[in-house]
């Protein structure tokens, strides 16, 4: 299989963090949260946590404190299908291909539920064959991509499809909650919403950079399910995010790569981009120490970090596409991407 230049998107509202904290800090529903957790917040949002700002489909910060269900879910219903549609138009275009050309197309969220799925609205805003194959994958977190991926591998590998358009979309902002507890409120904090898109074929494609897919590998942990997940209270997506999931992520990482190494015989030498998703600060320098690897070697994973906060499945998809657009040394690359489960997710990419 290979892959075109992926096509990203994020919303056209962009927040400074120390701004969110400014425009909120004195709103009543601030207010009622206890000193504790509002230092809680103001350390994340002002002090230096790899992420400075953020889009968010907002028209103010203050509009990100209704977390009532039905705002939020109008919220995801209203971005969630334009954020996939203009990834997924982008890499068609980056692509060459025409709607029409699409066999299959595969939509990755976490944050919202619709039915029918995002597919259908996808397929619709592009202008995709009435027989197209739709494909609605939820509840793999910020891992989603690689199994995203994965399934338009095996499609494509049974002859199934011929092209497949694979896309990740998350509105994080329709999935804030605040509460008492430090975990859900650095989540508030950190995530937020953007979409990442790509068309996978069974031939390269000539015009661009050749992106060969050559292995993949996925490691589950269910002992660890509870560390890092959402949950459903009062109506709302909450998100559970523990202290021990940085060192977690980046154990699962490592051990998911050294199967691959065992399988292919690559190396760590051999490995000339690494293609990281960041859930945070403190899992981009977990990830640095069990790889041993310099803040160069994840310069993309923390930039994307940085400018765009974590936007969850998408996430490895913006890594890519700054990779190949500062125009990173070909040769072997390794994409992983972690969440939800706990789970962890690799791919060898073969990079001219």
């Amino acid at each position: 299989m290979f892959i075109a230049e992926p096509g990203t998107a994020v919303p056209a509202q962009r927040y400074a963090q120390a701004e969110c904290w400014e425009r909120a800090k004195d709103d009543p529903r601030i207010q009622q949260l206890s000193p504790r957790s509002r230092a809680v917040l103001r350390k994340v949002l002002v002090g230096q946590n790899g992420v400075e700002s953020r889009h968010l489909a907002i028209d103010s910060v203050i509009e990100a404190l209704e977390v009532d269900p039905d705002t939020l879910h109008a919220r995801f219903a209203k971005n969630a299908p334009l954020l996939a549609s203009q990834a997924a138009e982008r890499a068609l275009a980056n692509a060459a291909v025409k709607p029409e050309q699409i066999d299959a197309v595969i939509v990755s969220t976490c944050t919202g539920y619709l039915c029918p799925g995002l597919t259908s609205y996808v397929a619709e805003r592009l202008g995709l064959r009435p027989d197209v194959y739709c494909v609605d994958l939820v509840g793999q977190g910020c891992g989603a991509a690689l199994p995203n991926l994965r399934a338009g591998e095996a499609l494509i590998a049974a002859g199934r499809a011929h092209r497949v358009l694979s896309v990740c979309v998350e509105v994080c902002s329709a999935a804030i909650y605040f509460d008492e507890d430090p975990g859900v409120l650095v989540s508030a904090c950190l995530f937020a919403d953007g979409a990442g898109a790509a068309v996978l074929s069974a031939e390269p494609w000539p015009s661009t950079r050749r992106i060969e897919w050559l292995a993949a590998e996925s490691l589950l942990d269910p002992a660890s399910r509870d560390l890092l997940r959402f949950e459903t209270k009062g109506g709302l997506l909450r998100n559970i995010l523990t202290p021990p999931v940085p060192p977690l992520a980046a154990k699962h990482a490592v051990a998911l790569f050294g199967t691959m190494s065992q399988k292919s015989g690559v190396k760590h030498k051999d490995i000339s981009a690494w293609i990281f998703h960041a859930g945070g600060r403190d899992v981009l320098v977990a990830l640095r120490q069990q790889f041993d690897l310099n803040e160069h070697d994840t310069r993309w994973s923390a930039e994307v970090l940085r400018e765009l906060g974590n936007i969850s499945s998408p996430f490895v998809f913006h890594v890519l596409e700054r990779a190949l657009r500062e125009h990173a040394p070909g040769g072997l690359w390794w994409m992983c991407s972690f969440g939800a489960g706990f789970s962890c997710h690799g791919a060898l990419l073969k990079v001219d």
